[in-house]
C-alpha cells in the first residue's frame, strides 16, 4: 500500500512517535532511583511506579527504530549505487555523530556535574548517539547484501521467504532468528542495547529484517495487518507474564518474542491506519531526527532548574517532560531549520529551508 509518490507515511509516522516515546522514556529515567547510575540527574523523590509502563516501552523502542533504519535505506538505494549510499549516509548519520560527540553531549554532560557539584571539565561522548554509529555500521556491513538483493530479487532467500509467507503465519518465521539472538547473547537485561552485543547483534538483525521486510512488498505487509490485534493482544499477555511473573525481567528468549510481537502489531497498525499524509508528519518527519539528536540537552536544563523546587514530583515530571519537548522543537524551528551552516550538523540537506 504505498502511495502515489512512492512514500511509505505510515513508517514515517511510527518512526515520529517512537522518537516522541524516546522523550519520554529519557524523561521517566530521570525520576528513578536508579537514574545517576545512568549519569541522569535524577529528582530527590522518585516516581518508580512510572517504570511499569516504560517496561513495556523497552523491549521495542529501540529495536523498532533499527527495522525503520533499514526499511530507510531499501527506499534509499532505490535511485542510489553504493557510492551514493555511503556519501549521503555520511553526510546524515556520520556528520551528526561527530559533531554530537563533540558539541552536543558535552553540553548535558556539564549540566550533570554544575549539578551536582563536580569539577567541572569537557567531555566528549556517545551518550544517546550510540544508536547513529551502529546504523552507520550496520549500513556498512550490509549494504553490498542490500545491494545484491536489489540486482537478483528472485535470489533464493527471497523466494525462500515468499514461499513462508503465502500464509499470514508465514510472518513468525522471522521471530526465529531474534529467538536464537537471545539465547546466544543471554543478555541480563534485555534491554540494555548500548554498546553490548546484544545490543549490536538484535540490531544488525532488525536492521536487516526492517529491508526485506519492505523488499518483500505488500504480502508481507497484508499479513501484517491481517495478525495486528492477535499479535498485540499475544503481546501484552506476553508483557503481563513478564511483569507478574519475573517482575519486568524475564528470559531473554522470552522477551525477544514478545518484542516482535509488539513490533509486528505496531507496524502492522501503522500499515493499516497511518498510511497517509498531512501537515504534522510532513512537519515532524524532518523535524525528528534533529529533536532527537538535540533533546538530552533540553531535557538536562529542566532537571537542573525545576529538581531543586519543592514541588509534587508528578507536576516536576510533566513539566520536563513539557520543557523537553517545546525546548527541542523551538530549537529546530527557529535555529536548527532556519540557519543554513547549522543544519548539516543535524543531518538536514544544507539548501533546503522548509516553510
Amino acid at each position: 500500500m504505498t502511495n502515489k509518490s512512492g512514500r511509505r507515511h505510515d513508517i514515517d509516522w511510527i518512526r515520529v512517535i517512537a522518537i516522541g516515546l524516546l522523550l519520554i522514556y529519557h524523561g521517566t529515567i530521570s525520576f528513578q532511583p536508579w537514574g545517576n547510575s545512568l549519569m541522569f540527574i535524577t529528582n530527590q523523590d522518585s516516581l518508580e511506579a512510572l517504570w511499569i509502563p516504560m517496561s513495556l516501552l523497552n523491549v521495542w523502542r529501540i529495536p523498532i527504530l533499527f527495522f525503520i533504519s533499514g526499511m530507510g535505506v531499501f527506499f534509499a538505494i532505490r535511485k542510489r549505487n553504493w557510492k551514493d549510499l555511503m556519501s549521503e549516509r555520511t553526510r546524515r548519520i556520520l556528520v551528526p555523530l561527530i559533531f554530537g560527540f563533540f558539541a552536543i553531549v558535552p553540553i548535558h554532560v556539564f549540566i550533570y556535574q554544575k549539578y551536582y557539584n563536580q569539577t567541572l571539565f569537557y567531555a566528549p561522548d556517545f551518550s544517546h548517539l550510540w544508536f547513529l554509529a551502529n546504523i552507520y555500521i550496520y549500513t556498512l556491513l550490509l549494504s553490498p547484501l542490500f545491494f545484491y538483493f536489489r540486482k537478483k530479487p528472485e535470489n533464493n532467500f527471497f523466494k525462500f521467504s515468499l514461499n513462508a509467507l503465502s500464509k499470514p503465519i508465514g510472518i513468525y518465521l522471522f521471530i526465529i532468528p531474534f529467538i536464537i539472538e537471545a539465547i546466544l547473547m543471554q543478555p541480563a537485561i534485555f534491554s540494555m542495547y548500548v554498546f553490548t552485543a546484544h545490543g549490536f547483534w538484535l540490531g544488525i538483525l532488525a536492521f536487516f529484517f526492517g529491508f526485506c521486510f519492505v523488499a518483500f512488498g505488500d504480502v508481507f505487509w497484508n499479513n501484517l495487518a491481517k495478525l495486528k490485534y492477535v499479535n498485540l493482544g499475544v503481546a501484552f499477555l506476553f508483557y503481563l507474564v513478564r511483569l507478574i511473573l519475573f517482575g519486568m525481567e524475564g528470559p531473554a528468549f522470552i522477551t525477544a518474542i514478545e518484542s516482535i510481537l509488539w513490533i509486528f502489531s505496531i507496524l502492522g497498525l501503522g500499515y493499516s491506519f497511518l498510511n497517509f499524509d498531512n501537515k504534522w508528519i510532513a512537519y515532524f518527519s524532518k523535524a525528528a531526527y534533529p529533536i532527537y539528536i538535540i533533546h538530552m540537552a533540553f531535557q538536562f536544563v529542566s532537571n537542573y532548574l525545576i529538581f531543586p523546587l519543592n514541588v509534587n514530583p508528578l507536576i516536576k515530571y510533566m513539566i520536563v517532560i513539557l520543557i523537553t519537548f517545546a525546548g527541542s522543537i523551538l530549537f529546530y524551528e527557529f535555529a536548527i531549520k532556519r540557519i543554513k551552516f547549522i543544519r548539516p550538523l543535524f543531518g538536514l540537506n544544507y539548501k533546503e529551508i522548509s516553510t
